[in-house]
């Protein structure tokens, strides 16, 4: 694909592109920040775990 092809799929895409109304917005945005919960609940429960067994002595300060 050369850089004039490149330029000109680029201008399709930005001509096909909408702007989202406020249920699409606000149906994206619950994903998103349902999978930030996510994936953060499960960060700090492996860490959590990790200290707790693994690593004892951190938490107590020893």
């Amino acid at each position: 694909m050369g850089f004039r092809e490149l330029i000109d799929s680029w201008r399709r895409i930005i001509r096909l592109a909408t702007k989202p109304n406020k249920t699409e917005y606000m149906t994206s945005l619950k994903i998103s920040l349902l999978g930030l919960t996510l994936v953060g609940s499960i960060a700090f429960i492996v860490r959590f775990i990790f200290i707790s067994f693994i690593f004892p002595q951190q938490l107590y300060g020893g």
